[in-house]
């Protein structure tokens, strides 16, 4: 579980209760249910003419994500392709398919397959690069959607508070409620901005962060698949991958792999 997420939320949500307080004002002043309605509701149902049905209610799942401290196991990468390295040089390419089918990802498990099927390592790497490519353009759609989203908002925020606005000007004659009612058409300008620079842009930048962690996952997998496809020693095999990882994680491990 993601803790940050969570504090980002939450503490987002209690600055903005101690701005309105300690500024003198009151939380239920910023509250108003058909701004809400105007800049969350009309906000998403504009996501139904921007993309497919699928995508749009998918694409709450897709946040879910954000909650999430994804692991693509860069660490045992590094260990498993230094010990399949050293397997195939002593017992020969055709002994890695002895073990393939007890690899958890599928993408290690695909480019070794081609390893023993004797593929030219521009093949593979073709392939496994075209892979890799795709994964990414499916959560760059994504991304894209959430980003639109986030750009959405404001606008409908606007439109609320010109409607607000509307409401305002046809009844001039009662002086007293221009005040309240100018309030409450500029908290729907508030809810507008509040969604895509608190919520839904931070959302989108958080899973491109995790999609940036994956790809250079699978990075790692196509440099040492072709490093076993062509003979490469599996200590310099090592070292290569070792270049992927952060300071600390690459400290915790590079005694045990680089091991004499």
């Amino acid at each position: 579980m993601d803790i940050a997420t969570f504090l980002g939320i939450f503490g987002g949500a209690a600055m903005v209760v101690m701005s309105v307080l300690t500024s003198g004002g009151q939380i239920m002043g910023i509250v108003d249910v058909p701004s809400m309605f105007m800049t969350i509701g009309g906000s998403y149902f504009a996501m139904f003419v921007a993309a497919p049905l699928k995508k749009c209610i998918g694409m709450l799942k897709v946040m879910g994500r954000a909650f999430k401290i994804p692991d693509f196991g860069e660490k045992n990468i590094v260990i498993n392709m230094q010990a399949l390295s050293e397997k195939a040089r002593r017992e020969g390419i055709l002994a890695l398919e002895d073990g393939l089918d007890d690899l958890e990802d599928p993408f290690m498990k695909m480019g070794l397959r081609l390893v023993v099927d004797g593929t030219d390592g521009n093949i593979i790497r073709a392939i496994m690069e075209n892979e890799m490519n795709q994964v990414e353009a499916r959560h760059m759609e994504w991304i894209g959607l959430l980003n639109a989203w986030a750009g959405y908002a404001p606008g409908f925020g606007m439109m609320g508070t010109v409607l607000g606005l509307i409401g305002m000007l046809r009844n001039l004659e009662d002086k007293s409620s221009i005040g309240p009612n100018m309030a409450v058409a500029l908290v729907t300008t508030l809810y507008g901005s509040m969604m895509a620079n608190w919520l839904i842009a931070p959302f989108s930048t958080k899973l491109l962060a995790h999609n940036s962690q994956e790809i250079r996952a699978k990075e790692m997998i196509i440099e040492g698949v072709l490093a076993i496809q062509a003979g490469e020693n599996p200590r310099i095999m090592a070292q290569k991958l070792l270049t992927y990882l952060d300071p600390v994680t690459r400290k915790a491990i590079e005694s045990d792999v680089l091991k004499d």
